[in-house]
Parts: C-alpha cells; structure tokens; sequence
C-alpha cells in the first residue's frame, strides 16, 4: 500500500528521515509492502513544495545543497510551491503528516494547532515534538479517535528506542507499578565526565564541543527535558493525566565536585532519574538527581546513552537501553511509527 506523507518542519530530522526513505525505498515494499511516498514539504524559513505523485527527493536535496532552501526545486507541471503548513495540511493528498517543527515546549506551539488540522482533516499525525504530547495530550488523542485516524510519537520519550511501543506491545498483561529511567543523553554525559574528575563546567563544554548540550542547556541541566518525558509516560502508559506542574523536577545544577568523590568512594553514582510510581492507581511523577549502586542497571548507562526500567508485577524488571537522540534514530522513530500504521487508505 502507498502511504502519502506531508513533512512539516524540515531541519536535521526531517531531511534525515528523507535520507531513510530513500534509503530504504525497496526493503520496505518488499518486506512490508509500504511505499512511502513524500508529497509536501513544509518549512517556515526552507519554503514549501508539493506535488500530488510525489517530490524527487534528489531534487529536494540538490535545493538544499545550493542555499539551504526549497526555493529551487524544479517547477515542473503538478508542483505547487508557497503554500504555509496549515495549508499543505489540509488542502494537499497527503494522509500521514509527520510534524517536526521547532516548537515551544511549554506551549506546545505550533504543532498542537498542526495536530488538531491534521487530525480533523481525518489525517494520520506522526510527530517527535514532546510539547503538545505533553501538553494536549489527552485532547488530542480524543480528537484522533474521534476522526478514525492515529496519532502516533514514539521520538518523543527516548528517540528510536521504543520506550512506549515496547511496553504498550509487549508488556501487555502487566500492571506497571514502576517506570525509572535516564532519559537525557546530555546530563548523563555531564555527570559520566564528572565521575572521570571533570568539574561541572568542564563536563558541560566539553557537552556542548560534542553536540551533546544547546547553547543554553537550561532545559536540560534543570531536568525540564526529563520532565516533559515523564508527563508523557505517566500519561500513555499508565493512563494518567499529568501535568508539568504535577511533576517536582530538581536538575543537576546543585552536584559538586564532593558530592561526585563521595559517592564514588561507597561505590555509587549520580543519576538524574525521571521516576513515576503507580500505586493502587494513583500515579505520581518525579525528576531528580538520585544516588544509586554501581550494580544497579541505570548506574552502569554512561554517556549520552538513555535507559528506562519498568517494573512489572509479572515480568518483573525490564530495563530497555538504547540512544535517546540523534538525527538518524529519530528519523528512525518516525519510520517505525509509519509502518505501524493500519495498512488501510482512507
């Protein structure tokens, strides 16, 4: 089957994800028989351009390579050009949009408003932005119902690792009293340094040298970033309705030097752990710095690597371990949640 897909904000991991397409084009009508064909692209600043039969992705990428812009794809018949994101939503042929925008994490903006277009225009939605998953998410979900069609986000918890499709697939059965995990590549990459000796803003430079950290780490460093992913695991898995405010969150910003050599010498380490707890069903959420042995599996995840724990009452402790960022692994994130779509059309 053919699966017309809409990007909507085209920075690294729409482009990445473009690159997957590509890539993959033969196994995955093959193996899966899904062809993905990309109709539209939207970007606020790279411009916009659809055609109904589909774009040449290596036009696409010749555009960028001159000026990093959409503004030089060929203007052969059927291509539109200039139309704004709600537009391509919903007046183009695609049916899945994947919604990548930059977008305000406290807001949610603009991809709630992309979301709810998409969605009552009885269109898939496929995204990676966490703000209106964890600001809207039980609107939107109803709002998807409602019209037939999925929302889908696996990107927004630990990227290509799926930390929502594996429990709500294959923990099925289980009540989940417990979800633990480090959900942020760049604290963990600080606080691994830390443990080798470096101080706090050594650890932080030397993050930003190697991609890890933004220019301002603030959402990062104060635990904001966990915060959000744990509103969202709260919320889907454990059917909770979580807000930020409902979550106490401490960052990493207070850990000194000492505090490193302390824990070192009773053999333990600094995590920074977003923590829900599921008791008699009343789920509670938070993010903070906590102490934990060397034997405990989330002690040994150093680096930028991401880790979550869920504790089960009958499968007991699953501890999944995988990248919880990069361009090709949530461009990745976006492929598996395509491909887990019905294999209807509408």
């Amino acid at each position: 089957m053919e699966q017309k897909v809409a990007i909507i904000g085209f920075g690294g991991v729409g482009q990445g994800f473009l690159t997957i397409v590509e890539q993959k084009k033969k196994q995955l009508e093959e193996q899966y028989n899904r062809k993905i064909t990309i109709v539209s692209i939207a970007d606020l600043y790279k411009g916009s351009v659809h055609h109904d039969d589909g774009l040449s992705l290596q036009d696409v990428k010749a555009s960028l390579d001159i000026d990093g812009t959409l503004h030089h794809y060929p203007k052969r018949a059927g291509t539109i050009v200039g139309l704004s994101a709600v537009e391509t939503i919903q007046k183009t042929n695609a049916d899945v949009i994947v919604e990548l925008t930059f977008t305000d994490v406290v807001t949610g903006e603009p991809a709630i408003t992309h979301t709810k277009a998409a969605l009552q225009a009885k269109k898939h939605v496929v995204m990676t932005n966490k703000g209106p998953i964890v600001k809207a998410y039980n609107e939107l979900k109803q709002l998807a119902d409602e019209n037939g069609v999925s929302l889908l986000f696996e990107g927004t918890v630990m990227s290509g690792t799926p930390a929502l499709r594996m429990p709500l697939e294959t923990l099925k059965g289980n009540d989940i009293t417990k979800i633990s995990g480090i959900f942020n590549g760049t604290t963990n990459y600080m606080l691994t340094a830390m443990a080798s000796g470096r101080s706090y803003s050594e650890s932080l430079e030397e993050a930003k040298e190697k991609g890890y950290a933004e220019a301002d780490p603030t959402n990062d460093v104060e635990g904001y970033d966990v915060q959000g992913k744990v509103v969202i695991l709260a919320n889907v898995l454990l059917g909770a309705n979580l807000t930020r405010e409902d979550v106490p969150t401490t960052g990493i910003t207070n850990i000194q030097q000492e505090d490193i050599r302390k824990a070192t010498e009773q053999q333990q380490v600094w995590k920074l752990l977003g923590t829900i707890t599921n008791e008699q069903g009343i789920v509670k959420g938070e993010v903070k710095p906590v102490l934990l042995n060397k034997t405990n599996p989330l002690a040994q995840i150093e680096g930028a690597t991401n880790a979550v724990t869920y504790s089960c009452d009958l499968s007991g402790e699953i501890t999944l371990i995988g990248a919880g960022a990069g361009i090709s692994e949530t461009g990745f994130a976006v492929l598996i949640d395509i491909l887990s779509l019905p294999k209807t059309t509408r």
